[in-house]
């Protein structure tokens, strides 16, 4: 029996991983489907901090598997089919076999929510992207014209931010008015550099042939006309879907998915933690997740502890 399994190895399970490795928990950590988290779809990280040059997403990655490593940790490459929290020790099922553990962290992380197109995916990291505070800096974006889709405060926060990089933003949105709250949406609307465009939807991403983005066709949903608008880049801001899915019905969670916390990182079962992304919806940045990886390690030793009091 395991005493501590973090499912995830983002930011936030990595962490966690290290921390407990350091507590001689010797923990087992379960890659799930995408080793490594969202950061692995981010070229260059430069909002991590002792990086002042940047770093590839995946090499922060790496890095951070390595460290934990070098303590203990124990990265298998796996995916949690079921999970059974009814009693105690509480069971996983990965990859069709069934693992025993006293303590588990969820650290499962979210995807972004994509448009669905062919030439989206094509293009992704080719002027595609998901994150504007990621990517926002890169020099092939400057003083280019750019495009962020959707209408929410990320949204508005994704075409603030960007410009101070892009030569124009237009801001496409498919209802007549943002669902952002009303101070960001002032403030977006007021910003001379964000054009919006209302209505319409993003129907393809040009050009797959060229291997990078030169612009979008838009259609508008109330009159059915198409345009063509030229950009170096295209910010998708629709939202996020967390990684949970396998959890419905067996810990609590929002309705958009995300698990809930109790405190700190205690969920409503006991002995199981939740780290990252897959239970935070407002920053969703990598040290943030790290800094919630750190806890939920921390909480799961002191919750191990207790047990032999």
């Amino acid at each position: 029996m395991e005493k501590v399994v973090i499912i995830g190895t983002g930011c936030a399970g990595l962490t966690a991983a290290l921390y407990t490795a350091r507590a001689n928990l010797n923990p087992l950590v379960l890659t799930g489907v995408s080793p490594g988290g969202l950061l692995t779809t981010t070229s260059i990280v430069e909002n991590f901090p002792g990086f002042p040059e940047g770093i590839d997403g995946t090499e922060l990655m790496m890095r951070m598997q390595k460290q934990a490593e070098r303590f203990g940790a124990r990265i298998k490459f796996g995916t949690v089919d079921a999970v059974d929290f009814s009693k105690k020790p509480h069971v996983l099922t990965v990859d069709g076999e069934p693992v025993e553990a006293e303590t588990i962290i969820i650290a499962s992380g979210a995807g972004h929510r994509h448009l669905g197109l062919d030439s989206e995916a094509k293009l992704e990291r080719k002027g595609v992207t998901y994150c504007a505070t990621c990517d926002g800096a890169f020099p092939m974006f400057r003083n280019q014209p750019l495009v962020v889709v959707g209408g929410g405060d990320s949204a508005c926060e994704e075409a603030t931010y960007l410009t101070r990089f892009g030569s124009v933003v237009y801001l496409i949105h498919r209802r007549d008015s943002l669902r952002a709250s009303q101070i960001m949406a002032e403030r977006t609307l007021n910003n001379p550099k964000i054009k919006p465009i209302w209505d319409s939807v993003v129907t393809e991403v040009l050009d797959v042939a060229q291997d990078k983005v030169t612009g979008v066709r838009v259609k508008n949903i109330k009159t059915c006309e198409e345009t063509l608008i030229d950009c170096a880049g295209l910010f998708v801001a629709i939202g996020h879907v967390p990684n949970t899915q396998i959890f419905a019905g067996k810990i609590d969670m929002d309705e958009n998915g995300y698990i809930t916390r109790k405190g700190g990182s205690e969920t409503n079962v006991p002995g199981v933690f939740v780290a990252g992304d897959c239970s935070d919806h407002v920053y969703r940045q990598a040290i943030t997740a790290a800094g919630m990886g750190c806890a939920a390690a921390i909480d799961a030793e002191r919750y191990l502890a207790s047990l032999n009091q």
